[in-house]
């Protein structure tokens, strides 16, 4: 007998399914509110079949045999997951009902699968993740303004073509309806974040930080663009300002940046200050966060970084840390009076912040509730999964009353298997 539940294949292929936490939880999302699910990725190391922690969901993988490094790999390797993703998509439907398509950013290249979907009748969602166009253009060197055209083209087809759109935050929502011509009724803001079952209290007061040393972290991707080479320097001119007795600053994550920040920090003899965790699983990057007294974000004042939520601003505020960060417009719509701001980034900002708050015990107590009122009330995934049910039960007209109400703990248990996702300006570590 066919199966009743309505069937959704969702498409990634920037990262496998299983490191991805934002697909996750859009899949245990799904199978919570009835839904059956099928997800089509790049092929990890493990080579699942299931999605971990889910009860049903599953993964139809394909090898990535290209890795883009230029633009002409990166074609090559878009192309390549275009028809990967087409033929397996197309596998699917001739086994069995697909109800619905979505698809996640990068790249932008699905809208052909929007035209086939729409042609049967059947909805295509366009997951937007982050901005391809003003990703190029942070990347080092000149932009070539052939390719910038082709990405602001793919990006308008993916807009254009898909029967609703999932932004990110209302940046991305004001893009869709401005840059994209979408209808403002089939753009939903679904925010990123864990869930509140997935954070544990906090390992120190937030006023005292941890017995003998306060610990800054940086968490999140070391690319060129992630600036993270100001965080470091600024450790150089914290050191200047306040000795080295009660402080620490942690470096997690990895990147292409990270061994010329391995140097830099050699080079300057501040080795004993700055320490490098490399790629940490889920359980480490919170306990690492719950011990921390400040958490920095030095993403630079690019137009990338100004429409963007940075995922890590929701992991600090997620666990009730102060954070120093540059004052770009969606940092500000997610930390609100839990960061303190400084205008260009520059390490003599970032040092003079840090010490006026390691220095105000007071001052972090007051950031730390402002942090966690924010994530409990409105930043939690709790509260992102209903919008994101809504939008589907919309779709395909479904009675929501009639199947089970999304659980308060989806995506608790796989996020943890998992650990934080790798990739763009949405991921963390």
């Amino acid at each position: 007998m066919a199966n009743p539940r309505p069937h959704v294949v969702i498409v990634v292929v920037n990262l496998p399914v299983e490191r991805d936490r934002r697909v996750i939880r859009e899949c245990l999302a799904l199978e919570a509110a009835g839904y059956r699910v099928t997800v089509i990725c790049p092929r990890g190391p493990g080579r699942l079949t299931h999605l971990p922690g889910s009860a049903s969901t599953a993964i139809r993988s394909f090898p990535q045999p290209l890795a883009g490094s230029g633009v002409l790999s990166f074609a090559a390797e878009f192309a390549w997951a275009l028809i990967a993703v087409t033929t397996r998509l197309l596998g699917i439907m001739l086994r069995e009902r697909v109800d619905a398509v979505q698809a996640c950013n990068p790249p932008d290249v699905f809208w052909p699968v929007a035209l086939l979907m729409r042609a049967l009748g059947r909805p295509f969602v366009f997951d937007h993740h982050d901005l391809s166009p003003e990703l190029y253009e942070c990347k080092p060197g000149s932009p070539r303004p052939a390719v910038l055209r082709v990405l602001r083209l793919f990006e308008k087809l993916s807009w254009r073509c898909a029967s609703a759109v999932v932004s990110t935050n209302e940046s991305y929502r004001e893009l869709a309806i401005s840059r994209g011509g979408c209808d403002p009724e089939r753009v939903v803001v679904v925010r990123n974040g864990p869930t509140v079952a997935e954070v544990g209290p906090a390992a120190t007061d937030p006023a005292t930080g941890a017995p003998d040393r306060h610990t800054i972290v940086y968490l999140g991707v070391i690319n060129p663009q992630d600036h993270v080479d100001a965080a470091v320097l600024a450790a150089e001119r914290l050191v200047g300002l306040r000795g080295t007795e009660d402080w620490r600053m942690v470096v997690a994550g990895d990147g292409d940046s990270l061994p010329e920040l391995r140097q830099l920090v050699s080079q300057r003899g501040i080795s004993d200050v700055v320490r490098f965790t490399g790629w940490l699983e889920a359980d480490e990057v919170d306990a690492l966060l719950r011990s921390a007294s400040i958490a920095i974000q030095p993403d630079p004042p690019t137009r990338m970084a100004e429409l963007s939520t940075m995922a890590k601003t929701v992991e600090y505020v997620a666990r009730g840390l102060p954070v120093v960060a540059v004052d770009l417009l969606e940092t500000r719509r997610t930390a609100e009076g839990a960061a303190t701001y400084v205008p260009t980034g520059s390490p003599d900002e970032l040092a003079k912040a840090l010490d006026q708050l390691l220095g105000d015990d007071s001052a972090r107590a007051a950031m730390s509730v402002v942090a966690r009122r924010r994530f409990t009330e409105q930043l939690a995934w709790d509260h992102q999964a209903k919008a994101y049910i809504r939008l589907w039960d919309r779709l395909l007209r479904r009675n929501p009353a009639s199947y089970n109400s999304v659980s308060p703990k989806i995506g608790t248990d796989a996020a943890r298997q998992t650990g934080p996702q790798h990739g763009t300006k949405e991921a963390v570590p």
